[in-house]
This record gives C-alpha cells, structure tokens and sequence, in this order.
C-alpha cells in the first residue's frame, strides 16, 4: 500500500535525505491519524544513523534555527511553522527490571518497529525516493486500526513490563479513540498493575489528564479501576466505590454517580479544571459517610470535607498547587449551594451570596451542578434541569441590577476606623460584615451613601463615637 505524501515538509525532508543518501521513514502517530482521518502536528521520522545528524541537516536546508537537541537519548527537536518534528535514529532497547530507561543500542529498522508500544504506532511510511510513500506494516496496525483494537508488536507481558508507563498509554489510546485493548494485551496490564509504582507522577499525571479531557473520559477510568492500576494511582477516588446496605438501606454507586457527572459535564466543557472539579465533587463522601436509623446513609459536610481534599490530592498527583488547584476546591466546596437553591424557592438574598461567593466562575458552578443530576427518572431529572435554569436566569437578572460579582462593599475598614477614629479591632470586622449581609440580604442597595449611613447606625450601637 502506498500512501500519497500530501504534506510539503514531508516532501522537502524526502527530496533532502535523497540528496545526502540517508535513509529514513515518518512514523507512529502522524500515521496512524492519516488513517483515524485526525489532524496531527507532531512528526516523529526514524533515520539508520544518528537523527540528531538527520536534525541539523534538515534544519540548516530548512533554515530553522531553533533546534533542540537531547544527546542523552539520541534525539532531536525542531519546529517548522506549526508544525513539531522529532528526529531518532532507528534503535533497539533493553530494560533494567527497577527502572523504564531503556539501555539504548543502534538498531534496524525492524528493531525499531517492534520496540513501539501498539500496533498502531508502529505505523511507518517510507520517505526514501525508491518506495516514498509506501506504508511499512509488520505488525499488522491497519487491521488493528479497522478493528479499533489495541495490540502491543510483541509479547504485552514484556512490553508492559519493561515500560509500566504504556499501561496507562494503552488505557489512555482506549478512552481517547474508544477503542478496545486485546485480551492478552489487558491480563498483562493486570498482572504487572503494580510496576505503575517505578513511574514518575509527572509521567502518569500527563496521561491521565488526557484521559480526563477525551470525548468519554469514563472509559478510562473504568479501566483504571478494572485492571487494578487506580488502586496505585489514585485511591481516594477508589474509595467511592461499592455499596453499603444497612437494615435494606443501600446508597448510590458514589464511584459510579462521579463517573457519570464526569462524562455528563465533558459534553458541555473542554475545560480540564472544571472536569477536575467534577472528579473530585464528592471525594469527601468516602470519609463522611455515616449511618442513621431514621435517616438513612448520610454524607454531611462532605463539600467541606471534599475542598479540605483537594490540596492534597493535587500535591500527591502532581497536578498544580496555584490558582487552578484554588479554583477546583472552590468548586467542591460551593458544589451543593446551587442544588440548594432548585429545592427551595429562590430569593434575590440567596442569588445575590450565591454570585458573591463564587464571584466569576458563577456559570462553571452550575455547569457542574447540572451534569450532577444523574438520575434515572426523567421526570425528576426534567424538572431539576429546567429549575437550574430558573437559577440562571436568576444570577444574569440580579447580578445586571445589583452587581454583586467580586463585589467590594463601598466602606471599607480603613473608613470604619478612620470615621470613628479607632484602630484595628473586632468592631471594625463586625461593622463591614453587617454592611456585606446587608447588602447581599437586600437591605441597603450596593452603594456608597447608603452604605455610609448604615456604617453610622451600627457604630452608634456599639458606642462608638464619629468624629463629625
């Protein structure tokens, strides 16, 4: 099969190795989406030599000047528009059962070929002018391909094992391309589940979230748990899972119902945080979930518990400890106020705390409250989602009269103590948090006299003194 090289960088690379008598081949991804029919802007090329060599040639008939080189593992980067081309020379490996760096020797090609994690990224096409565009399959990945199935070109047992990293890739291909792993391929995983542990958590964190930002992101987490990896990864989500039953008293699947309001808020948002914050909405109910004759199962307080969680969860997945991991715990915390307020009849006063606490991520906190109405009954789930749009209604009409969001009330404490000419002291957080529930209860409106004029009612009631 011969497939035709429609990409002109592609066409330069071929006419330049002709030039210099080198052989070389494009490779793994960039090919197997030809076939998928995705748009790839990355482009690993396999060269018999050195590619780092391959890599300066190109660059300098190129003129790119920006190249970067990695010695230590025979590599080679540059950019030619928008486009990310990576230069190797073909090599075998071995691996040392404690570590997945590779002991990297010279190769052929077939070596190299059969050294890629799946079938389907073994993929090449030959750019050398005697078979340009022939399509070199060995391990037959177009088949695999057709049959959405994922394979490994050798033994899994083997290529798992010397790489724990590609567990977690073939889990990732699977809910990315809603393929399926081979059964072979899925017992190897299983049985080497534990080696995961040698990985970095950089390493697997960036799997993960890829896994998290696919179209289904439930099917990889399905697998995680299936094949035993989750347990290593990421226990506390682990802990949600099962059912407990008291006198006939069972809760909800907690792992299950996350699962679910992920996939629910993933067709609404590619926002990677906010599907965090779907994730990690109720991790605090493993640790709060209590028993109660009359009550049944109850998770109280496990919004509070949840955002306590989420800080440590991002440090020991290695995910951001800055606004991003501040915007997720938010979430969590804030996660049952809307649900709250669609049970209830819906007062300005509790719109207006509503915009003031979650200031500007108002909107994602109801996308997140909508995808956690999971139930069955169409009926209740009808009436949940027409009343969350009541709210949202709601928050645009207030927030348009009253300007709540990052609302700063207009007298600040700085005015408290200069008016009535005292320092720093409880009255002072008193006065500004009576004028802030004044303002968000709809007392006074969010302006300066009105504010001022309470400020003066309520020092009089504590026997402060104004200086006027």
């Amino acid at each position: 099969m011969y497939i035709p090289l429609n990409n002109k960088l592609l066409q330069k690379i071929s006419d330049i190795i002709a030039e210099h008598n080198i052989e070389a081949y494009v490779i793994g991804g960039y090919v197997r989406d030809i076939f998928l029919k995705r748009e790839s802007k990355d482009i690993d090329i396999v060269t018999i030599g050195s590619g780092i060599e391959l890599a300066q040639i190109i660059a300098k008939k190129l003129g790119c000047t920006k190249v970067n080189y990695f010695k230590t593992f025979g590599t080679a980067m540059l950019h030619f528009d928008d486009i990310e081309v990576e230069f190797v020379g073909a090599r075998r490996e071995s691996y040392n059962r404690n570590s997945r760096k590779p002991v990297v020797e010279d190769g052929t090609f077939f070596d190299d070929q059969i050294r890629r994690d799946f079938t389907i990224n073994a993929l090449a096409i030959s750019l050398n002018k005697h078979n340009l565009g022939e399509l070199i399959d060995p391990f037959e990945g177009i088949k695999d391909l057709d049959n959405k199935l994922l394979k490994t070109p050798q033994n899994p047992e083997i290529t798992f094992s010397d790489d724990p990293l590609r567990m977690i890739r073939a889990i990732r291909f699977a809910s990315q391309l809603e393929f399926t792993i081979a059964e072979d391929a899925l017992n190897a995983i299983k049985n080497n589940c534990e080696r995961i542990k040698i990985v970095s958590g950089e390493r697997i964190i960036d799997e993960i979230n890829k896994i998290v930002l696919s179209k289904k992101p439930s099917i990889g987490f399905e697998l995680l748990d299936e094949t035993g990896l989750l347990q290593y990864i990421f226990p506390e989500l682990l802990a949600l899972k099962g059912i407990n039953y008291v006198e006939n008293k069972g809760h909800k699947d907690n792992f299950l119902h996350t699962l679910q309001v992920l996939d629910n808020i993933s067709l609404n948002t590619n926002d990677l945080w906010l599907r965090w914050a779907a994730i990690l909405h109720d991790i605090g109910k493993a640790r709060t979930k209590k028993y109660f004759p009359k009550q049944g199962w109850t998770f109280y307080g496990h919004d509070a518990v949840g955002a306590k969680m989420v800080p440590e969860i991002f440090k020991k997945l290695k995910l951001p400890q800055n606004q991003k991991m501040k915007y997720v715990q938010k979430m969590v915390l804030l996660h049952l106020r809307p649900i709250s307020l669609v049970e209830e009849i819906v007062t300005d006063s509790a719109i207006r705390r509503l915009i003031f606490d979650a200031g500007d991520e108002v909107n994602d906190l109801m996308t997140l409250c909508e995808a956690d109405i999971t139930s069955k009954n169409e009926v209740k789930l009808k009436t949940y989602l027409n009343n969350f749009k009541i709210v949202r209604e709601k928050i645009k009409e207030v927030e348009e009269k009253d300007h709540i969001r990052n609302m700063e009330p207009p007298i600040s404490g700085e005015m408290i103590m200069e008016y009535f000419q005292i320092s720093p002291c409880k009255s002072v957080g008193d006065i500004k948090n009576s004028i802030k529930n004044a303002i968000l209860d709809g007392i006074i409106p969010n302006k300066y006299e009105e504010a001022f004029e309470l400020m003066k009612k309520l020092g009089a009631e504590l026997g402060l003194k104004s200086v006027e």
